[in-house]
């Protein structure tokens, strides 16, 4: 299914609806200012927005474990909310086989100490950097969506690689395949560089990313076909969220327009250590 032209107004209209004072925002709208790494200038307000003009799916980086890499995300997901834009929040933190938990929580019906155990079962990073996103997804109202596969997938890839999968594993990630290129696995090497592969087979880890790139990838490309008045603002780890990780995954599905932003950290995701090679700007603190 190709995508249809009117799913690509959505921000055309709601730059010239804030450029003429038609637009009602919070007495208190969330300071933001994007690094535009093309241009090299600071974008804030109504620049942002032109710049992300059409942009259907944004990547947010993270190192998981940063509280401020998620405030960045939590800053980003406000300012796009104060704008009225139609957003849903894409997680590579859930799997997709508990969305009916997230939209349980989302509606209200699973209270935080009841839903706690459930996000734990689903990643390895605490509640507690993580919370206020989920607090204020429910407190707005805004979708979630689980765009990862199961933990039993990534470690079977991981330490046997993805010929080793079952069936009904294999039936799990319809549409992904598995082709890890000389590129990819030098992306990999040093995208990863800070974790310690030892003792493991490199290019089966190499299979693991690529195929939670590509299911993720997937499960995001098939939610937008299915729901046009939406922009998902999705989070993954930074290697994930990098040009070479899902959003190349997205691209060699549907001509989606996408956008990468990366939490500005000093020597980490700066001007001088980030290009346009991998992200398309920098959340600036």
């Amino acid at each position: 299914m190709m995508l249809s032209k009117h799913r690509l107004s959505i921000f055309p209209a709601l730059l010239l609806c804030v450029l003429i004072g038609g637009c009602r925002l919070d007495a208190q709208p969330t300071r933001l200012e994007l690094h535009d790494l093309t241009t090299g200038r600071t974008l804030a307000g109504a620049r942002i927005l032109q710049s992300l003009r059409g942009v259907r799916l944004i990547l947010m980086g993270e190192h998981h474990t940063s509280m401020s890499h998620h405030a960045d995300q939590l800053r980003v997901i406000r300012f796009l909310d104060e704008q009225r834009i139609p957003i849903v929040i894409g997680l590579e933190m859930f799997r997709q086989n508990q969305q009916e938990a997230l939209d349980r929580w989302v509606a209200g019906e699973i209270d935080e100490v009841d839903f706690e155990p459930i996000f734990l079962n689903n990643w390895n990073f605490p509640w507690k950097l993580y919370r206020d996103i989920f607090l204020y997804a429910r407190e707005k109202k805004t979708p979630m969506v689980g765009l990862n596969v199961s933990g039993d997938i990534t470690r079977r890839v991981a330490s046997r690689g993805f010929a080793s999968l079952s069936e009904e594993q294999r039936g799990e990630l319809e549409g992904v395949t598995c082709n890890v290129t000389r590129e990819y696995r030098d992306y990999i090497r040093s995208a990863f560089s800070a974790h310690d592969h030892s003792g493991m087979n490199f290019t089966h880890f190499c299979e693991a990313q690529l195929v939670w790139d590509a299911a993720m990838a997937l499960h995001a490309v098939r939610y937008l076909e299915n729901h046009p008045d939406r922009v998902m603002v999705l989070l993954a780890g930074s290697a994930h969220a990098r040009k070479m990780g899902i959003p190349f995954q997205v691209r060699s599905r549907r001509p989606i327009p996408l956008a990468v932003l990366l939490p500005y950290t000093p020597k980490i995701f700066d001007p001088d250590t980030v290009t346009t090679a991998e992200a398309d700007f920098l959340i600036m603190p």
